[in-house]
C-alpha cells in the first residue's frame, strides 16, 4: 500500500510537469515534449526507488502506464481553460 500513496502522490505533480515542459519546450513536436516529461518523471521516480525500497517490478510496463497518464493529462489539459489562455 505505500507504493500506491507514493505512485498517487507522484501522479499529482505530473500536470505541473506538463504545463512546464510545455513552457520550455513550446514549439516543439508534441512527441518530443511527451518524451521529455517522462524522462522528467521517470527520473524522479528513479529517485525516490533509490532512497526508499524499490518496488517497480518491470520498468517497462511502468513507463507505458505513465505515458498513458502524461497522455490524459494533456487531454484534460488541452480541454481546459488552460489551453485557450494560451
Amino acid at each position: 500500500m505505500i507504493f500506491l500513496a507514493k505512485l498517487l502522490r507522484g501522479i499529482s505533480f505530473i500536470p505541473m510537469i506538463v504545463q512546464g515542459i510545455e513552457a520550455v519546450l513550446g514549439g516543439r513536436p508534441g512527441a518530443e515534449k511527451k518524451e521529455s516529461a517522462l524522462d522528467f518523471i521517470a527520473a524522479a521516480i528513479s529517485m525516490a526507488e533509490y532512497v526508499s525500497s524499490r518496488e517497480i517490478a518491470d520498468q517497462e510496463k511502468f513507463r507505458d502506464g505513465l505515458s498513458k497518464i502524461v497522455d490524459g493529462v494533456v487531454q484534460c489539459l488541452n480541454a481546459s481553460a488552460w489551453a485557450k489562455s494560451r
